[in-house]
């Protein structure tokens, strides 16, 4: 296969979560690709753990930060690989099969800038369902699928960095700028398991702000663009948490038992 992927893990006081992560990596079925952590000086034991399992990844610090989106600048820093996908600590892969299966993606578009799947989501209730990723051509409205679902080229990310300025929304920026760059690609496979209530839906309106200033910035909208959208989102929300049965026959599709086997 050419090309070769790296997966950037950043973590803070989370040491379940990266050992989830960690599990996820180790039963790939395909497991020739670099695993790169940053930890922002945790203090629940994961800097003890990283130091004493550095035989597991290609490259680790465990140093203070100035957040996640930092931590994330830092680890693609550290990247020397082709590709790169962003897997924190909690986030899984999508089965043993999924590291193969984006290698071979890589190998079929060596050129594409971005590449990106479905997403599965394990609810609250312990269910997990499929979260098929909108076209990237809708990026106007947001993150088309979940940001660990989403595999970058390393050529269209050398001069691109998460913009600290946004405390939840830096990735959709980031992924803005690597789209202008080059074509991206839509992948028939999930790549990720997402847990639910992250810091986007925490606080969903300091998110959409973000979103509506990253769009006046990079696409020039004005008042009525920037409210229109703003008010689709809060209804996408609204519905989401008031009206979530409806929510779920637009959003989730039946995710098959393989996939997580």
């Amino acid at each position: 296969m050419t090309g070769r992927l790296a997966i950037l893990t950043v973590v803070r006081d989370d040491l379940p979560g990266l050992l989830a992560t960690r599990a996820s990596l180790r039963a790939q079925r395909w497991r020739d690709f670099d695993w790169i952590v940053v930890d922002g000086a945790s203090v629940d034991g994961t800097a003890e753990w990283l130091a004493a399992h550095v035989e597991e990844f290609t490259w680790w610090r465990s140093a203070p930060d100035r957040g996640l989106y930092d931590a994330m600048n830092v680890a693609l820093e550290a990247v020397t690989a082709s590709h790169v996908l962003f897997l924190n600590a909690g986030d899984t892969l999508a089965g043993p099969e999924a590291a193969g299966r984006i290698a071979e993606a890589i190998a079929r578009a060596p050129h594409a800038g971005l590449l990106y799947g479905d997403a599965l989501e394990r609810l609250s209730d312990g269910r997990v369902v499929a979260k098929p990723a909108r076209s990237h051509r809708l990026a106007v409205f947001g993150m088309f699928t979940h940001h660990q679902a989403m595999i970058y080229r390393r050529l269209d990310v050398a001069e691109v960095r998460f913009d600290l300025r946004y405390a939840l929304a830096a990735d959709y920026a980031f992924t803005l700028e690597v789209l202008k760059r080059g074509k991206a690609v839509r992948l028939d496979f999930p790549v990720c398991v997402f847990a639910p209530d992250g810091r986007s839906q925490q606080d969903a309106a300091r998110g959409r702000a973000e979103q509506a200033e990253i769009r006046r910035d990079m696409m020039g909208h004005g008042a009525l663009a920037t409210a229109t959208l703003s008010g689709i989102q809060w209804l996408a929300l609204t519905i989401r948490r008031h009206i979530p049965g409806l929510y779920a026959k637009l959003r989730f599709r039946s995710a098959a038992t393989s996939c997580l086997s």
